[in-house]
């Protein structure tokens, strides 16, 4: 298996599965790309390019600098939503460390805004925004969002994309099964070819 850096190469050129521009957590599980051949393509391989997935979502301030630590929580909390996506729709009970991430990444979350003072503007609230909570906030913005998706009227539609080596997630409309028409395109040829070799003998 070969693993491709996001930021060594031109971004993938593929359009987001379906249901992935409203539910930000789909599109955190599908960040981490498959491709024949074994290719690995992670969306969310250094600091930068995790920075630039969460500003281009508006989760954290365009000028946000995270460190590795905060890329690799943002690593962690995806492999705990492909854990529990791909239990929901075998189904079969999820691996409990992943639902044990989700609920942390949820309750990490400030629920209020600070009381400050200061010479110039007096009385305010504002929320903190240290590294560490803005990571924090996208995070707690991701689980939630995955938790919604799993309990909320979409949850009958999450399946996973039909077509090898694939592992994205999307949610099914109508008989569709694949992620993307690349997938499609693939699955088709893959089952006229097996339909070919089964009839050649």
């Amino acid at each position: 298996m070969s693993r491709i850096k996001a930021s060594d190469t031109v971004r993938p050129v593929i359009d987001a599965a379906p249901g992935a521009d409203v539910h930000p957590g789909l599109d955190l599980a599908n960040s981490l790309l498959f491709a024949p051949g074994g290719v690995v393509t992670d969306l969310l391989d250094s600091p930068a390019a995790a920075t630039a997935w969460l500003a281009e979502r508006g989760l954290v301030p365009a000028d946000a600098v995270l460190h590795e630590i905060c890329a690799r929580r943002l690593r962690a909390l995806r492999s705990a939503l492909r854990d529990l996506f791909t239990a929901a729709v075998r189904p079969e009970p999820p691996p409990a460390e992943a639902l044990a991430a989700v609920n942390a990444a949820l309750t990490r979350v400030p629920t209020t805004a600070e009381l400050h003072w200061d010479q110039a503007g007096g009385w305010h609230r504002t929320v903190p925004h240290p590294t560490d909570q803005v990571v924090d906030h996208a995070l707690g913005v991701l689980a939630a969002d995955a938790a919604d998706l799993l309990t909320g009227a979409d949850a009958g539609r999450l399946a996973a994309c039909d077509s090898r080596p694939c592992r994205r997630f999307l949610l099914r409309g109508g008989r569709r099964q694949w992620c993307s028409v690349r997938c499609g395109d693939r699955a088709r040829a893959a089952r006229a070819y097996a339909r070919r070799s089964t009839g050649d003998h």
